[in-house]
């Protein structure tokens, strides 16, 4: 059934869009990732345009974290009083990061942008986080029982404090804030939650518990997103009703079922999963931008870029 996108300007199948939909809420639910930096690749490969992708995806991301949070809550893995701290860090970071990409597509540049973001980014978080989740594994299999936290490093040295009682942890405000400045300017201009980044901040920069980085970190996405679709929406004019919808419904469905499978697998599957997904990802973009197109042209607006 095919359906017309008004503000992408492309038709494509409806139930391709609720099947897309539906996978990423798997992963919201599995990993604590918005999913965004699987889905807006995926939305290019079927024809969206980037710019429309990454506003629309960050939409569709509010609703597969919301729905995957409320699981975390029942469960009483949410941390939320650092889930409060990496949203202010969060918010900042989303308002400069929207400027950024308003001016860049101003310039005819934004596509390239965010192809490019998206495979070094992916590039140098998957690859990490593949080669620590093996030499997690084998630890487990020499020496079976739970990975012992790092209690203390530089971060401890740093002024600031605040304790959080969830994550057993007394440290600085100032890291979490950073890493959610970071994740706030990848939500605006790549059209992710920032869960591939902020999990493994979590885990092995903050020390957090793998078990309540999850909740936590779909916590904070729902709001940085939220606000990020607000601004591009009232900027640009880039965000899909229509697209969103679609996904949306997927995207809640799937963040259901992603949570219960979360709970059957050890900390060390999941981080190994998907440090392979990334990668994956990684490598068709990274194809897409080395080989020749099948068509080496394309009709822009008069005076455009």
């Amino acid at each position: 059934m095919q359906i017309y996108l008004p503000i992408a300007e492309v038709s494509v199948n409806a139930f391709l869009l609720l099947g897309l939909g539906g996978m990423v809420g798997i992963l919201s639910g599995m990993f604590g990732v918005g999913g965004g930096f699987l889905m807006t690749p995926l939305l290019f490969f079927i024809g969206i345009p980037p710019a429309v992708a990454v506003a629309t995806e960050a939409n569709q991301i509010v609703a597969s974290s919301f729905s995957g949070v409320l699981a975390h809550f029942k469960r009483k893995t949410v941390d939320l009083k650092m889930g409060g701290v990496l949203l202010v860090g969060g918010l900042i970071g989303a308002a400069f990061g929207v400027v950024v990409f308003n001016y860049l597509k101003a310039q005819g540049q934004v596509d390239l942008l965010v192809r490019l973001c998206y495979v070094v980014f992916l590039g140098i978080i998957g690859s990490l986080m593949f080669v620590e989740s093996l030499n997690a594994i084998r630890k487990s299999r020499k020496n079976p029982g739970p990975v012992k936290r790092k209690k203390h490093n530089w971060i401890h040295g740093l002024p600031f404090k605040m304790r959080f009682r969830v994550s057993g942890l007394y440290i600085s405000v100032i890291p979490p804030i950073v890493v959610g400045i970071a994740v706030g300017i990848l939500a605006a201009i790549m059209g992710v939650g920032g869960g591939f980044i902020m999990v493994p901040a979590m885990i092995y920069l903050l020390g957090m518990p793998t078990k309540v980085v999850v909740g936590t970190s779909l916590f904070q996405i729902i709001f940085v997103t939220g606000f990020t679709t607000l601004l591009h929406a009232t900027t640009n004019f880039t965000v899909d009703i229509a697209l969103a919808v679609l996904l949306l419904l997927g995207g809640v469905i799937g963040a259901q079922i992603g949570t219960r499978i979360g709970t059957y697998l050890k900390a060390e599957q999941l981080r190994i999963l998907l440090a392979l997904m990334v990668m994956l990802v990684c490598a068709k973009l990274g194809l897409d931008l080395l080989l020749e197109p099948s068509e080496l042209y394309s009709i822009g607006t008069a005076g455009g870029h």
